[in-house]
């Protein structure tokens, strides 16, 4: 072995699927942001982005709100 790790593939569900889980997040965490607590303009977030192979399960996802969920964007904050 060369020491570097076999890429796993990510979990990308469709549509439907993805808005169960998403609904599933949503009221996991009490349709609440994770971070500052507001109920208002809910987003679902992926701890480990799509781009570096997140997947869409539900360990990877969090409920935040539109203001949290941009500063996660904009800023070096991890939620892992």
């Amino acid at each position: 072995m060369n020491g570097v790790g076999s890429k796993q593939p990510r979990l990308r569900l469709d549509a439907d699927s993805y808005a169960q889980v998403y609904k599933q997040v949503l009221e996991r965490d009490s349709w609440r942001c994770q971070l500052c607590g507001s109920m208002k303009s809910l987003q679902v977030h992926h701890k480990r982005l799509r781009s570096h192979s997140g997947g869409d399960f539900e360990d990877n996802l969090i409920t935040l709100c539109d203001h949290c969920h941009r500063l996660t964007h904009s800023t070096a904050l991890s939620l892992r």
